[in-house]
């Protein structure tokens, strides 16, 4: 059974909504930063709703070539292309009287957007070379780490597929966002990654827990996971100490550029105009959200048009962003 470790109150109140949905028959888009527990959040929908005892299968859209992905999804027919020498079902009707998981659907070709809009609305699929439709009965859950009204008014998302899909919405906040899970989650892990290595230890030293409460955690909790496994890994004594402790210092951590980068000039000092304070603002939040311009966009409270705009403009001028 799913269980989402959390004392952060919106991610408590996520979950209670997460639980409530599942009851329904509604499309679910999960939308947060990569390394939140997405899939996590779609497996505790499922396992919540009428469908439990039946199929759960994930696909992820960013991983599949777009001319596999959408057999894989739709299935064939025997002599639909070459080397189609069997027929195969495809994930929709694995999935069938369960939940799909479209993982990542932001990175769907458009021309499949189309027919997928077309499953959830007739309840069927049409395997490429098919003669007829095969009705399914398939609860579609979507995940996505990107805005999807920033693709559709980008035109990379449809707009109709967009609202099937956006019925009920779980937007899973960064784990920057809520530190208080931190400490929690780390116990969790220490605990788990002791047992898997045969490790006895006893908790983190005041120093290590400091340096971990402290850090942004771009890859959020999915990082903190891989940071706490090779501490416990390399931990000598009972505690975990500071030096187990491997995270990617940023540049706002360490005080200073690094090599070779000049350092961001804070506030107003003679000369610098407003375009220059502009400039550097923008520039740090992109190198705060590591080159996420969707999030950085959504920092700044602009629109990732003009975000594109300002970079491009910086291009001009010789600044390498």
């Amino acid at each position: 059974m799913t269980h989402i470790i959390t004392a952060d109150r919106r991610m408590r109140d996520l979950i209670q909504l997460a639980k409530t949905v599942a009851q329904s028959k509604a499309t679910v888009l999960i939308q947060g930063e990569s390394g939140t527990g997405k899939e996590l959040m779609a497996g505790l929908v499922h396992e919540n709703s009428n469908r439990a005892s039946k199929p759960f299968v994930a696909i992820n859209c960013a991983a599949i070539p777009e001319n596999l992905l959408e057999s894989e999804l739709f299935g064939y027919e025997r002599g639909a292309f070459t080397g189609a020498v069997t027929s195969k079902a495809g994930k929709f009707e694995f999935a069938n009287g369960g939940t799909l998981l479209l993982d990542e659907i932001s990175e769907m070709d458009i021309r499949l957007q189309a027919k997928l809009l077309r499953v959830i609305q007739e309840g069927e699929v049409d395997r490429i070379g098919g003669r007829r439709p095969i009705p399914v009965d398939v609860r579609i859950i979507a995940t996505t780490n990107r805005n999807l009204g920033d693709c559709v008014r980008e035109g990379s998302f449809r707009e109709d597929l967009f609202y099937r899909l956006n019925v009920v919405n779980l937007t899973i906040p960064p784990l920057r966002e809520r530190l208080g899970d931190v400490s929690l989650l780390s116990s969790h892990f220490l605990e788990a990654y002791g047992v898997r290595n045969g490790k006895s230890l006893t908790g983190f030293a005041p120093e290590a827990l400091g340096m971990l409460e402290a850090h942004a955690w771009p890859g959020n909790v999915r990082e903190l996971e891989n940071v706490i496994e090779r501490a416990v890994i390399t931990a000598r004594g009972s505690l975990i100490a500071p030096q187990d402790i491997a995270v990617e210092r940023r540049q706002t951590d360490l005080g200073g550029a690094a090599a070779g980068e000049a350092k961001p000039e804070q506030g107003w000092m003679p000369g610098r105009t407003l375009d220059d304070i502009e400039r550097s603002v923008i520039l740090e939040a992109l190198q705060y959200h590591s080159g996420n311009r969707t999030h950085t966009a959504r920092a700044l409270g602009i629109s990732i048009r003009t975000l594109r705009n300002k970079l491009a403009d910086y291009r001009k001028i010789g600044i390498h962003v």
